[in-house]
């Protein structure tokens, strides 16, 4: 019979393992995590107070008859809001509409960051002015920046048909935000613009981390600018990239002043993002009840397309 411990099993002062805490450990160990508890509680209060708490009282009315002045109490209806949801084809048009503006938005923003933040981290004259221009649409209300692109999209004050007639590009103005062709990209456009600075910042400082020496060697070993790309910087930087791709997405679905500055979902509609909708469902019409319904189903989705693109990017790190 062996006298040695199983090679799965800890023995008690063997090296390699811990030895057991005396119960005054364990009280002093106790009371440390009482109290980090105790010193996140100013952060934790806030985060249940303001974010918590509302999105749990919007899923629950979500199941209810709330609706604008009505007298009788909010009863329990189940699941008929969402049934109702279902064969709203004005509600499924907006998400449409919502996912087209996302996916949109969020492609162009990091593909056009990505190359201002390979620009930006170049040694070039006077970089720190560059760097600090790149920053100013994020520095902007978003109230600010809709009635500003709203002045340049003006039929006939705005500053965009005057240079594309000057270019000769245009023999007559155009009416950017109430074309039902063009309005849609025209929003898009300002969305992009409005949102690129954040992502370069990211992207920015992701590429300040990749070491030069790795490029260096890079180069010394023939790799073009486009090779030195793809076998060195995207691999340094692509976790980064998954998380403000992912977090750009949420933020863009999400997207409410902006657009109702610009258009208020018009012309027809075809800017009207699910947000808006569901904007005009609770505060115009006072359907309380239908429009929870609809953030949850906005948020549900959201929540699947995440979690697909997240797991498919991850397999691929891990792979």
């Amino acid at each position: 019979m062996s006298l040695t411990a199983p090679r799965d099993r800890a023995v008690p002062g063997q090296r390699g393992t811990p030895p057991p805490r005396t119960p005054a450990q364990r009280k002093r160990a106790l009371g440390l995590d009482r109290g980090a508890w105790f010193l996140l509680l100013p952060a934790l209060i806030p985060i249940l107070v303001l974010s918590v708490g509302p999105l749990l009282y919007g899923v629950s009315l979500a199941f209810t008859d709330s609706q604008a002045g009505r007298t009788e109490p909010t009863q329990f209806i189940g699941l008929l809001n969402l049934t109702d949801l279902r064969h709203d084809d004005l509600f499924w048009d907006s998400f449409r509409i919502g996912l087209v503006w996302a996916f949109s938005v969020t492609g162009l923003q990091l593909l056009l960051a990505m190359g201002l933040a390979l620009l930006l981290n170049e040694n070039l004259r006077f970089r720190w002015l560059a760097r600090t221009l790149a920053l100013v649409p994020w520095a902007m209300p978003e109230v600010v920046v809709g009635v500003m692109w709203r002045l340049v999209y003006h039929q006939d004050a705005g500053i965009l048909n005057d240079a594309l007639t000057r270019l000769h590009l245009i023999d007559e103005n155009i009416d950017w935000l109430t074309d039902l062709s063009l309005a849609l990209p025209a929003v898009i456009a300002v969305g992009v613009w409005a949102g690129m600075p954040q992502t370069t910042v990211v992207l920015l400082a992701g590429l300040q981390n990749v070491p030069h020496e790795l490029r260096e060697a890079a180069a010394i070993d023939g790799a073009g600018v486009w090779r030195r790309f793809t076998t060195v910087t995207w691999p340094a930087i692509r976790p980064v990239v998954i998380a403000i791709t992912a977090l750009n997405f949420i933020w863009n679905f999400n997207s409410f002043a902006l657009v109702y500055v610009l258009t208020q979902g018009g012309p027809g509609g075809e800017t009207r993002l699910p947000m808006l909708f569901a904007y005009e469902e609770a505060f115009k019409y006072g359907q309380f009840g239908y429009a929870a319904a609809m953030g949850l189903v906005m948020v549900a989705v959201i929540a699947v397309l995440l979690a697909l693109f997240l797991r498919n990017r991850l397999r691929e790190e891990t792979e």
